[in-house]
């Protein structure tokens, strides 16, 4: 093959679906699943939703007329993606979790080894994502609990909640849309919480058969509201660089929807955060904080120490009967699994990144040739979608496709650019607010202190500065 794509998410899918339209190269995806759509096919618990504006999560390229919702559901962006995927004829290998990939110096190629079989290509495109393998914590008498025990991105749904006492760990993205949801069902909830976090209104709606159907009919409508609402998240970036009064602003916003939503003031208090806002993920509910006030619903705000038969206990020693355990503990994002199976010329990707995530451009690594990484080092976002950075590493790809055509030998980035790059990231990081807001977040690795999963600057920035290939940087 030309390319092995390895990850059929948004990155790997869309990536995939351009490579198709080209026809110029030859390709595979390699993915381990049993469908496209990465953290959508994975994440399927109760609430599950987009929490950017649907329309502008979609991709440019591949946009979608008659989203049902300002932000859509979850089981809706993995149909849409499913829809993208046949409308432009990819079909991945699925099942095919790629265990080793290693790069052949002598052939100029990357043999990938996956559990439908090998695979050698002259590029390997890495799209295994930063939300693709659960964090689980480290907490005494997992095994002994006796009852049902999963993550929110391994949710199962055999298990009957009606009635039942539920714990819930965390507070993140994933436990504000889940909480409310579960709320409805169980008998209690208990929600575990280490740090309370920044909820702002979500504004959610349904958008009219009216609206719809004159988006249908006039694709230009999809094109200017997507403009604008990347403008009006765009403006947010000003916050994440602490400036005044654009954070201040950010802030009281957060702190009037909890003081509207929550007339309790001991359990307003507990739900003040301690950092400032930014710091880690802004929220977006407008079910959260209700959800938290009813009289079955227990917030415990200390973390999850130890498990018990039929039983929780916190770090402040207080003792939660429950039947069900829900692990909403994130995801190993700044240090993937997946980068300890690829090697290069000299070592390992994981051995690489062993004082943090590290490429040129986002994309390319040192030591790695003919390898280009999507939605990795330094390449989301913590104001805007997502998306917009992802198509930017496609135009940087694409754009290597065509340099490398035709010629012989491999492309290499520099050490050194990659080193000045990671230089001027770290500098641009330091007087952000994921690095100056008081907080411990996964954007931030926990070994180095260095932003590694974040681009410190606006979307538009990214796109600029990365999303054209230019062969000066890398080596002859």
């Amino acid at each position: 093959m030309d390319v092995a794509v390895v990850g059929a998410g948004i990155a790997g899918l869309g990536l995939a679906v351009l490579l198709a339209r080209r026809g110029r190269e030859s390709f595979v995806v390699l993915e381990r699943g049993d469908d496209v759509g990465g953290t959508w096919r994975d994440n399927r618990y109760p609430g599950v939703a987009c929490d950017v504006p649907s329309h502008l999560y979609s991709y440019s390229f591949a946009p979608r007329a008659d989203w049902s919702r300002v932000f859509a559901p979850g089981a809706e962006v993995q149909e849409y993606l499913r829809a993208t995927a046949r409308a432009a004829g990819v079909r991945p290998w699925f099942g095919a979790e790629v265990t080793d990939a290693r790069w052949d110096e002598d052939a100029g190629c990357w043999h990938v080894t996956s559990r439908r079989g090998p695979v050698r290509a002259r590029v390997l495109v890495l799209a295994g994502g930063r939300l693709s393998d659960p964090r689980l914590p480290d907490v005494e008498g997992l095994d002994a609990f006796g009852g049902p025990v999963f993550h929110s991105a391994r949710w199962d749904p055999s298990v009957d909640l009606a009635g039942k006492r539920v714990g819930v760990v965390g507070t993140g993205a994933s436990a504000v849309q889940l909480v409310p949801e579960l709320a409805r069902t169980a008998g209690r909830v208990v929600v575990f919480q280490r740090s309370a976090p920044y909820v702002v209104p979500r504004q959610d709606r349904a958008y009219s058969d009216a609206e719809r159907a004159a988006f249908r009919a006039d694709p230009q409508l999809v094109r200017r509201l997507r403009e604008e609402q990347f403008a009006q998240m765009e403006r947010g970036h000003a916050a994440r660089r602490l400036v005044r009064p654009d954070v201040e602003a950010l802030r009281e916003r957060a702190l009037a929807h909890l003081a509207a939503q929550v007339p309790d003031a001991r359990l307003r208090a507990l739900l003040t955060p301690d950092h400032e806002v930014g710091c880690k993920r802004v929220l977006l509910s407008d079910e959260f904080y209700p959800a938290l006030g009813e009289p079955h619903v227990d917030l415990e705000p200390a973390a999850l120490q130890r498990l018990e038969p039929g039983a929780a206990v916190s770090a402040a020693g207080r003792r939660f009967g429950l039947d069900v355990l829900v692990l909403a503990t994130g995801f190993r994002s700044t240090r993937p699994l997946w980068a300890q199976r690829v090697r290069g010329r000299r070592s390992t990707l994981a051995e690489h990144w062993r004082d943090g995530m590290t490429a040129h451009a986002s994309t390319v690594v040192h030591g790695f040739p003919n390898m280009f990484v999507l939605d990795g080092p330094n390449a989301s976002l913590g104001h805007n979608s997502a998306v917009h950075v992802i198509e930017s590493q496609f135009g940087y790809v694409l754009g290597a496709l065509d340099h490398l055509a035709g010629r012989a030998g491999a492309l290499e980035v520099s050490e050194r650019a990659e080193r000045e790059y990671t230089r001027e990231i770290d500098e641009r990081a330091r007087s952000t607010v994921w690095l100056r807001g008081g907080c411990t977040s996964w954007y931030v690795d926990a070994r180095s202190g260095r932003l590694t999963l974040l681009w410190p600057g606006t979307a538009t920035e990214f796109r600029e500065r990365n999303g054209v290939f230019d062969p000066a940087p890398f080596a002859a």
